[in-house]
């Protein structure tokens, strides 16, 4: 078995510029844990392949497409692939998301 634990998994570089971690890696899926500080968020962005996120702490505002909703922790949502998608902190709280891609990307995303 191997465990991964995000604590120790280092912080990936990224055009975003907040706490982002590659915690599983293969060709079927790809998986990252992203924590947004305060007022921290992602810059809208679209993949080459379908998305969700898992909202595991805190309640982000999240963007796909046209629509623009709160979440809450345990909600899971769905972004198809080449869909304008984004992550927001406006809350005062952290926020902890797990980004799960599926196929892993073989293109960088578009940052817009």
């Amino acid at each position: 078995m191997k465990v991964t634990k995000v604590k120790e998994t280092p912080v990936n570089e990224n055009p975003h510029k907040v706490d982002v971690r590659k915690l599983y890696d293969r060709d079927s899926a790809q998986a990252v844990h992203i924590m947004l500080n305060p007022g921290e968020s992602l810059k809208p962005h679209m993949t080459p392949v379908d998305i969700f996120f898992f909202v595991i702490e805190g309640t982000p505002e999240i963007l796909v497409g046209d629509a623009k909703q709160s979440v809450e922790p345990n909600d899971l949502i769905e972004s198809p692939k080449g869909i304008v998608h984004c992550i927001y902190n406006n809350s005062m709280d952290i926020v902890r998301v797990l980004v799960v891609k599926a196929p892993r990307p073989m293109e960088n995303s578009k940052v817009l």
